[in-house]
């Protein structure tokens, strides 16, 4: 039944050429849309194959930038690293020689009044005058004082100075004979002294109340 369906399809496009000629037309334009349409596709496909190559290179690209931008944060820390580790291992050695010169300055000052005092124990062996020996000994003694001054170190005034916790270390409090004396020192049990601003001893005092 369908082979004879055909036969009469095919004999009537025999016998009308036009209609088989737009059938023909007809299958044409369906083979050129669906061709038209695969390049369609394969455009698309092929564009956005390309834009993910660029996009891929591109971040290629700035992973190389970071490395390289890394590389060079790397080597700046390295060298600052190495150039603080210096500068430390500097300062250190500097703070060391300052100490030693300054130990050294202190103790050179010092020859000289120990001379003073080897001079006045040879002389006061043959001395006879109880008032040279005691001027000899006021001689070393303020000669130490000024040798002192010149290294910046004080003494701490104390006596009949309001007691200060700053500068003073009460040993013990005694009775004030007046009003005026009380929260005062009142003795100095022993001297305090300060290099420059720094107290180096505390006053040992006593206070009145």
């Amino acid at each position: 039944m369908e082979n004879n369906q055909e036969e009469m399809v095919q004999d009537e496009q025999m016998q009308n050429p036009e209609v088989n000629e737009e059938v023909q037309k007809n299958t044409d334009n369906l083979s050129e849309k669906e061709e038209n349409t695969d390049k369609g596709k394969k455009n698309i496909f092929s564009r956005k194959k390309d834009k993910e190559k660029a996009k891929v290179q591109e971040l290629e690209k700035e992973i190389e930038q970071l490395k390289a931008e890394k590389a060079e944060l790397n080597d700046r820390f390295l060298r600052l690293f190495s150039e603080f580790d210096n500068y430390k291992k500097r300062v250190s050695k500097e703070k060391l020689d300052l100490i030693s010169t300054a130990s050294e300055k202190v103790l050179v000052s010092l020859l000289p009044v120990i001379d003073d005092f080897e001079r006045a124990i040879a002389a006061n062996e043959k001395a006879d005058n109880i008032d040279s020996i005691k001027e000899g000994f006021n001689l070393i003694y303020n000669k130490l004082v000024q040798m002192m001054k010149r290294f910046d170190v004080e003494e701490i005034q104390a006596k009949g100075e309001e007691f200060n916790t700053d500068y003073h270390e009460a040993v013990t409090h005694f009775p004030a004979q007046n009003e005026e004396d009380k929260g005062k020192v009142i003795d100095v049990t022993e001297k305090g002294y300060k290099l420059k601003d720094k107290v180096i001893r505390y006053a040992k005092v006593v206070v009145g109340q």
